[in-house]
Order: structure tokens, then sequence, then C-alpha cells
């Protein structure tokens, strides 16, 4: 008979380990996770054996379909796409970084505070956020980046700018995770032991919410990478000589129809990005909810 396997009742199953086994089990996740983090070398690896990539000028290869020599063709002007394409990989996926770092500092904070305290303080954050949802996100955006002109089109002001809207929907989140725990056995434990309110937030009531902080971090990186090809697509994001997804895909649509290889290529890994974190995203979704037992 084959041996079961023991289970050591001295080692620790800790959540994140549970966590893990879940996520494991979350094939479509898995692949999708692998596939992006060698998407993300290879365009690493690629830009940095060459730099100048995109920047050269290739005067025999104007509007050239995919060869060899560039695999996803050129541009009206010459320029490599292929290398454009990796370029704007790695630019998209660093402002979503940038938004979603922001995102989960600003919405778990606000929602932290307001579903702990209650009360007016509860009362008048919630009023901030709800005018914010109100208020569409991209309306707020094209605001913005008319009013600071050029100086928007900087990479990192692009994820500032896309951090100070995508915080909203975590804070309320994070709001309603917080009203629930706070009544429970634990923080009245805590709190008769004499423990502030701000240990209790972050030593007790964070960690029991962070999975719902992580899969919607994770959720945010789509959204940011959508919204900012909007914006740059818009011509109001990303411009020359930086380079996105999003700008590429404006560049590409005046020449669609003739070239179609300059808007399909890179709205192609556009959509495949935002297919692969939305799957990482659901895995990370299954993983962190205990009700999910198989």
């Amino acid at each position: 008979m084959a041996r079961s396997k023991q289970i050591d009742p001295n080692v620790a199953v800790t959540q994140w380990r549970l966590v893990a086994r879940r996520f494991r089990r979350e094939k479509l996740a898995i692949a999708a996770l692998i596939f992006l983090t060698l998407l993300v070398i290879f365009c690493i690896a690629q830009t940095t054996l060459n730099p100048e990539g995109w920047s050269t000028l290739d005067w025999m290869a104007f509007g050239q379909p995919p060869s060899w020599k560039h695999p996803f063709g050129t541009t009206d002007a010459g320029l490599d796409l292929f290398s454009g394409c990796l370029r704007g990989v790695l630019q998209d996926i660093e402002i979503a970084l940038l938004v979603s770092t922001l995102s989960m500092t600003i919405g778990t904070f606000v929602g932290a505070v307001a579903g702990y305290f209650g009360r007016w303080v509860d009362a008048v954050l919630m009023r901030v956020v709800d005018l914010l949802l109100v208020v569409p996100g991209l309306t707020i955006l094209i605001v913005m980046s008319n009013t600071l002109g050029k100086k928007s089109n900087a990479p990192e002001l692009v994820a500032i700018l896309i951090g100070f809207i995508s915080w909203t929907a975590l804070a309320r989140l994070v709001r309603a995770e917080f009203l629930a725990l706070k009544e429970r056995a634990f923080v009245e434990s805590a709190n008769a032991l004499g423990a502030g309110p701000w240990r209790i937030i972050f030593k007790h009531l964070i960690p029991n919410a962070v999975g719902t902080i992580v899969v919607n971090t994770t959720l945010t990186i789509s959204g940011a990478i959508l919204l900012e090809s909007t914006l740059s697509y818009l011509g109001l994001g990303i411009t020359p000589p930086a380079v996105s997804l999003g700008m590429l895909i404006q560049q590409g649509q005046a020449a669609a129809a003739t070239s179609p290889w300059q808007f399909f290529y890179p709205a192609g890994l556009l959509l495949t990005i935002i297919l692969c974190i939305f799957a990482i995203g659901d895995g990370l979704q299954s993983a962190f909810d205990p009700r999910k037992v198989r």
C-alpha cells in the first residue's frame, strides 16, 4: 500500500503558504505569469543589447512589411517597429507598476482610516471618493493633461496623473473590509491590551485585508495600461522620444489600411498583456478566497 503523506504538526501553515498552494492550482494564471515574465525579460535583454534600435532610421526601408531584418516591419518614418514595441511594453509596465504602487498606498490608507475611525472621518473621506467616482476618470485625466500641457507627456507624470484617480475603488473595498474586521474578537482583544489605533490598523487589520488589496492592485495594473494607452492614443500621454504601445497604436492607425502591421502588432501586444494580467488577477482572487477548497 502507498504510504499517505504525513503532515508535520510542527510546521506552521501560514496564510501565504496556503495562498501559494491554491495559486499553483490555477493553471491559466500560472501560464500567464510565466509568459508575462518571459516577455519582460526578453524586452529588457533586447533593449539592453540594442539600445539605439528604435531611434535608428533605416533609409532603405520606409513602411516595409515584416522581414528577417525587421520582424514587425517598419513605420512610415523608417523606424523598426519591433524595437519600438519592446520599448513600449517596458514603458507601459513601468507606468503600470508606479500607478499600482500609488493606488495601493493611497487607497489602502484612505480606506483603512475611513473604515476604522468611522463617524465624520468616514463621511468626509467617502464624499471625496464619491466625488472622484462620479466624474469619469478619463475626463479628469484629459482636463489635467490639457492644464499641464507638454509637461504631462513625461512618463512619470503620466503615471502620477493616472494614480491620482485609480485609488478610489480600492479605498471603498478596504473600508468595507475594515468595517467588518474591526468588530472581530482579535481587535477587541488588542484594544483591551492597550494597543493604539495605528498599531491595530497596521499590525492587525491590514494583514487581514491583504487579499483584497493584492487582487485589486493587480487588476489596477491592467487598468493603468489601458488608461495610459488611451491617453497616448488621444495624443495626451507619452510622446516621442519616449514610446508606448498606445502611442504606436495611435501612429499606426492612420496607416492601418495600407500597412496593417503598424497597427496590429502593438495592438496585439497590448491585448495580450491585458489578458495575462486579468488571468493573474483572477487566479489571485481564487487563491485568496478561503472558500475556494478543492
